[in-house]
């Protein structure tokens, strides 16, 4: 089971206000320009924006992944009704399967062009998903019977990934 905890705290947002802009008028040897400034500052004084409030906590959002494990493959090595489109690329170009099984891994797709690198997905694959099996059976599985491993394979992945549950939990932690 696999836990991902992401935590936010609530944004603020400040608005930036604009002086006005006064006209100078000249009135018996006073302007009203140093008057009304004198009050526009004064009222900035008072008015002026709280860069920082009191928090209202911190939100702790956690999501876990539960993931079907155990047991054997779900679909045998011969089983090749079980999914014939994926069957029938494993047969004609396992080349393309093979690119879509480590992008479903979550390998990049260099990885199928190193030697050993299917065998090394098979045996990640039965490990991830604690599947029965050694490293003799999958080593024999994949060269003596490549497009069929391809296949079973990745007809696992899509029913692993099919079956996965994701609980989402969100919490809000006072400050």
């Amino acid at each position: 089971m696999e836990q991902i905890t992401i935590t936010q705290q609530p944004r603020l947002s400040v608005t930036k206000i604009s002086a006005p802009t006064f006209q100078e008028e000249e009135v018996k040897g006073f302007s009203a320009r140093n008057e009304q400034s004198q009050m526009l500052n004064n009222v900035l004084k008072v008015t002026d924006p709280v860069l920082t409030q009191p928090g209202l906590g911190v939100t702790k959002t956690t999501i876990t992944t539960i993931t079907q494990t155990g047991g054997d493959w779900s679909s045998g090595l011969f089983d090749v009704c079980g999914d014939t489109t994926t069957c029938v690329v494993g047969v004609l170009v396992p080349c393309f399967l093979d690119l879509g099984l480590a992008h479903q891994y979550g390998e990049g797709l260099c990885v199928p062009l190193l030697p050993g690198s299917t065998f090394a997905i098979r045996v990640g694959i039965r490990e991830r998903y604690k599947i029965r099996g050694n490293l003799c059976d999958d080593w024999t599985t994949v060269y003596c019977c490549y497009p069929l491993a391809l296949c079973q394979m990745t007809r696992e992945m899509k029913r692993r990934m099919r079956t996965q549950t994701y609980h989402v939990c969100t919490t809000l932690e006072c400050s």
